[in-house]
């Protein structure tokens, strides 16, 4: 039976074949899904009001076990590269699967929003087989007006069955996990794991796919704008400081993760945040911090057992333990987020090797190179088996969510960079005095004060000079930074052994940039030196 008199939710899943659930439950407020979280034992009461939950084995990602149904429509527009192809059929079976589990359960639906802009908006219908995956989607997308959700019909639909698990040797999986996009269908299905962050990505999937053919382009980044309209793109993968860096008490805050750049400006693809909440402290992200209340989830963080307060420096279940929470629950936040053309893009950059600037300004070639290159290091815990930062190339700082070629963002972004007059630069989040386990992460409090100085325009007042190895502009000063750190090399112990990283570390970037085509010769020489 379907609660609160939603038929249209009803309806919708019997198109879907979903005629045998159990009690349909659309569209809950937050509160009775607090209290059927907590009473079916999904998860724990913090002592700061946050739900906390555990995602079980699966505490990140599992790119290995994402697919995309190869159909008429996706056979020659799709990137197969790093997108995994399944074939209709076992579109088909892991449907019937999902189907069949939900035959006996209640499931959650929430009707939600991908898009503050209206004119380039999605409606969302997800469905789940527990309280606390309809609480993360209904916080982490757009919530709809009441009125709004009377007759609501979902461009898109996301299935979420973390317990039900694919068979591999008969539903062409590579193991029981599986999320599966389904493009010519609009549905999704998820299973074999309770990782919410697939829920939240597969959804950007699906926009990165729509987007830029309405001439929009899509980007793994967060977003937020000055006082005088000066907004500020982040690129970067998990981990980089997308979230952190954007969350700035000086700037109001669009967006932390996904955006989309239309002809009138930067709007938000969420409504909400998913911040890492490793070793968060109310000093060093005070914004982040104090979000963390009722209403919002918390993934696999560690409770004091007797005071239920989060310790968030635990990493005894996963590095990755995350918030997710409303936009709105930012003090700053820009409500709806959307903001003016960019005025600065920002590339993050968390480098194991300890070698890169922690700040650089980029010609336009240089940034249309390292935009293609994505160059990061995986973080521990964000995906299932890392466990140490290892050196990775990402094009477009996210790879694993674009279903088109990569040019064809690249293109896009060089496009508006050069029309709105955007100045870029590299920012180096990793390690500098040696690489991972020799030095230390740069410091929160020097980044802040880099790109302060960048946004506000201090930095063009000062000489810059080029890097002899990756010809990336350095600046000699920056205020409240020591000189020291701008220059890497000089916070080694040992230059030599610097002088070792960085060349190899060049030519992984030379190594990368050839695996692609249609690159001008003027961006491929605005690489690093590999001599």
């Amino acid at each position: 039976m379907a609660k609160d008199g939603n038929v249209a939710a009803s309806a919708g899943l019997a198109r879907l074949g979903l005629t045998r659930t159990g009690e349909i439950l659309s569209n809950l407020p937050v509160a009775e899904l607090y209290e059927r979280a907590l009473t079916g034992g999904e998860g724990m009461l913090a002592s700061n009001g946050a739900l906390v939950c555990s995602t079980g084995s699966h505490t990140g990602r599992s790119p290995g076990d994402k697919y995309t149904v190869e159909e008429p429509t996706t056979r020659e527009a799709i990137w197969w590269g790093p997108n995994r192809a399944l074939s209709e059929a076992s579109f088909d079976r892991l449907h019937r699967r999902i189907v069949d589990h939900y035959a006996s359960r209640r499931v959650y639906v929430r009707d939600l929003y991908a898009g503050a802009d209206p004119r380039h908006r999605l409606n969302v219908r997800v469905v789940t087989e527990t309280a606390w995956h309809g609480l993360f989607a209904n916080q982490l997308f757009i919530r709809p007006e009441r009125a709004e959700l009377e007759g609501f019909d979902p461009d898109f639909t996301v299935l979420n069955a973390p317990t039900c698990l694919a068979d591999p040797q008969t539903d062409g999986t590579r193991s029981p996990t599986f999320v599966v996009i389904h493009f010519a269908r609009r549905l999704i299905l998820i299973g074999g794991t309770a990782y919410a962050g697939e829920i939240k990505k597969s959804i950007f999937t699906v926009m990165n796919y729509l987007l830029p053919v309405k001439g929009v382009l899509s980007m793994h980044c967060s977003a937020n704008v000055g006082a005088a309209g000066d907004t500020a793109l982040f690129f970067g993968l998990s981990g980089t400081g997308k979230t952190t860096l954007s969350a700035d008490p000086q700037r109001r805050l669009i967006g932390d993760d996904e955006h989309g750049w239309s002809d009138d400006g930067v709007f938000n693809i969420e409504g909400g945040c998913y911040a890492k909440c490793i070793r968060l402290s109310r000093e060093h992200e005070p914004q982040i911090y104090a979000a963390i209340r009722y209403g919002a989830v918390l993934e696999n963080v560690v409770l004091d057992p007797r005071t239920r307060d989060p310790d968030y420096d635990s990493q005894e279940r996963t590095e990755n333990t995350r918030a997710a929470y409303p936009l709105t629950y930012i003090d700053n936040a820009v409500i709806p987020s959307v903001g003016p053309h960019p005025k600065h893009v920002v590339f993050l950059t968390c480098d194991a090797f300890g070698v890169l600037p922690p700040i650089a300004r980029l010609t336009p070639a240089q940034t249309m190179y390292h935009f293609i290159s994505g160059y990061t290091a995986k973080v521990a815990g964000t995906e299932r088996g890392v466990t140490e930062p290892q050196a990775t190339f990402s094009t477009c700082f996210g790879a694993p969510f674009l279903p088109l070629p990569p040019m064809r963002y690249a293109t896009m972004l060089s496009e508006r960079v050069r029309r709105h007059g955007a100045r870029c630069w590299l920012v180096n989040t990793g390690w500098n005095g040696g690489p991972h386990g020799v030095g230390k992460r740069m410091s929160l409090r020097h980044t802040r004060a880099m790109i302060r100085a960048a946004l506000s325009g201090e930095l063009e007042r000062v000489a810059f000079e080029a890097d002899p190895v990756f010809g990336i502009e350095v600046p000699t000063s920056c205020p409240h930074v020591p000189p020291e750190v701008l220059r890497p090399r000089r916070t080694w112990s040992d230059p030599a052994a610097y002088d070792a990283q960085a060349a190899h570390l060049a030519r992984l970037f030379v190594d990368n940039i050839r695996k692609f085509e249609g690159i001008s010769a003027e961006v491929r020489s605005a690489g690093p030196r590999n001599e």
